[in-house]
């Protein structure tokens, strides 16, 4: 199985990424093959509204200057997707708030291809408002007919500097749990995947 955590952070080596990395990190002992990227500040764009991928049998986006499609590639290849994001004035960053966009539309429109596939939001934030940044994630995943795991509480740890993350424990054991819970639900729903309603 495969499993993608995309990090919306323009920051290398910060919060948000420990907490993937911490996710992702049950996964890889179970022998899933996992893939850990970063959008933020690589200039993933918004959706333009063209309309272009309805009904695309590549399942592509229009833009092709910004490194989407390969991302989105991945996503449409992924069991389970894992999308990190800092708290940017309470919500996700613009990179992330795009590939949102442009994936779940192309998903959208494309017979759900995202549909049955699990997904996990994670939040990083200094103090507040990162409850918003996995709401905004888990619209994207419950309109796509994904499925939402939870786990011991929300996804979110608290942390500015870099690192700082690394003394919410209860973050880092929430990050475990939910590695955990993403490998059992997969494992329980693999006999039946191919029958997934859409």
């Amino acid at each position: 199985m495969y499993a993608i955590a995309i990090n919306g952070s323009p920051r290398k080596g910060g919060n948000t990424e420990i907490m993937l990395k911490a996710a992702i990190a049950p996964l890889e002992k179970a022998g899933w093959e996992t893939d850990y990227v970063r959008i933020g500040g690589k200039g993933i764009r918004g959706c333009l509204a063209c309309g272009k991928c309805a009904g695309n049998p590549e399942l592509k986006c229009a833009q092709t200057k910004d490194g989407f499609n390969e991302i989105m590639e991945k996503m449409l290849r992924a069991d389970a997707i894992v999308l990190g994001s800092p708290t940017y004035f309470t919500d996700v960053t613009a990179e992330m708030k795009g590939l949102i966009d442009r994936s779940g539309f192309i998903a959208v429109c494309n017979n759900r291809a995202f549909a049955g596939k699990i997904g996990v939001a994670v939040a990083a934030a200094r103090r507040a408002g990162a409850v918003h940044v996995f709401d905004t994630i888990n619209h994207m995943f419950l309109m796509n007919q994904m499925i939402v795991p939870g786990s011991i509480y929300w996804n979110l740890g608290l942390g500015l500097d870099k690192g700082e993350v690394n003394d919410d424990q209860e973050a880092l054991t929430n990050m475990e749990n939910i590695g955990q819970v993403i490998d059992w639900l997969a494992t329980s729903i693999a006999p039946n995947k191919a029958s997934f309603p859409k």
